[in-house]
């Protein structure tokens, strides 16, 4: 007799990151192509459970998804990835999941190596400069091509300000990034409030 839960798909994870969107199908066989959100796809990589949800403009008449893709093949394929599923037989599965939302669990991530860090851990931290004035915290980073840059949300933007009234660009560099604190929620940057 199997253990209770046997062959049930799992919960979806409370630490789940979206990683990238089902844009179309790849060859016959039923792979797909995946757009990963990171020019890195090592997360992809980390796990072969990837979760789905459809697309946010899917509207009333959003196709059935499965909850849950078992990954048994996966490679880097031109700027995306491609991947082949038990849940996915044929190419015309493969097409009805154009659209869909990947998410993996953030525990099923690789270690990021020293002085790395994942985007999505950095969103959030406070941003305070070497004299313990706090510049703001982290929105969002932009990837440059040479390098990221922080996007700090000014501690007393109003609401409504424009983006040059309540946002500081602090390039995520050695230069001016003495430390980040994943624990403390803290990034020290060699930053003056008048930049």
């Amino acid at each position: 007799m199997p253990a209770p839960g046997a062959g049930e798909d799992p919960a979806f994870p409370d630490d789940a990151i979206e990683v990238g969107r089902i844009v179309g199908a790849f060859g016959i066989k039923g792979w797909i192509r995946v757009q990963p959100f990171s020019s890195d796809p090592k997360a992809l990589f980390s796990s072969r459970r990837w979760f789905l949800r459809p697309s946010e403009t899917a509207g009333p008449r959003r196709p059935t998804l499965p909850p849950l893709l078992r990954i048994t093949h996966s490679k880097e394929q031109g700027d995306g990835v491609v991947a082949a599923a038990q849940e996915v037989p044929d190419r015309t599965a493969a097409e009805a999941l154009k659209g869909a939302r990947i998410f993996i669990a953030r525990s099923s991530f690789p270690t990021a190596g020293t002085d790395e860090y994942y985007w999505i851990d950095l969103i959030g931290l406070t941003v305070v400069n070497r004299d313990g004035v706090v510049l703001g915290s982290v929105t969002d980073l932009l990837d440059t091509g040479v390098h990221s840059v922080l996007r700090v949300r000014r501690p007393d933007a109003a609401p409504g300000a424009s983006l040059d009234e309540s946002e500081r660009l602090i390039p995520f560099v050695a230069a001016y990034v003495d430390d980040v604190n994943l624990a403390e929620r803290r990034i020290t940057v060699d930053w003056g409030l008048d930049y």
